[in-house]
């Protein structure tokens, strides 16, 4: 079951990239300009990876599914999938894990933007150590975690920038 449940979040990375496509087209459209270029493709590797080893240290450390730690990590990993979407309904035709400023465009303040400037990220940081320990994957969790901080360190630096927040 585990190895299907990282296959559905696989599914929805891939629906994520195909929304990505279509909300850069429309951006671009529109005059928009591309920051960060070089931290994407990290992103997006991480991101690979991350699927890939919490499928890998689970069969090679044979890792057993705890249930105390399971179904509470498998609640953390839909709630960080529902926010995530709800910032990218929010954000409508803007969002993109890509860093597109169209110029001219409002500042998002509502949805989950209104308490917070990057719920995405604080909700990848959950999913982030919630989905390899859905199946005890604590190397995967610890690694990947520090991995992703080091990304999103760079990420929200460029995206602040970008947006005129520094």
């Amino acid at each position: 079951m585990y190895y299907l449940f990282i296959l559905l979040i696989g599914v929805e990375r891939l629906a994520e990239l195909a929304v990505s496509r279509r909300n850069a087209d429309w951006s671009f459209a529109r005059g928009g300009r591309e920051f960060g270029r070089g931290h994407y493709p990290v992103m997006v590797g991480m991101h690979t990876a991350l699927l890939l080893s919490c499928i890998a240290e689970v069969a090679v450390a044979h890792r057993p599914f705890i249930p105390a730690l399971g179904w509470p990590m498998v609640a953390v990993v839909v709630a960080s999938t529902v926010v995530r979407w709800w910032c990218v309904t929010t954000l409508g035709k803007h969002w993109n894990p890509r860093l597109i400023i169209v110029p001219g465009a409002d500042l998002v303040r509502s949805g989950p933007y209104r308490w917070i400037h990057h719920p995405n990220y604080s909700a990848v940081a959950a999913e982030v150590v919630a989905l390899p320990l859905v199946h005890s994957a604590w190397l995967t969790a610890i690694v990947f975690t520090i991995a992703n901080a080091a990304v999103l360190r760079v990420r929200i630096r460029a995206e602040n920038l970008a947006l005129g927040y520094a």
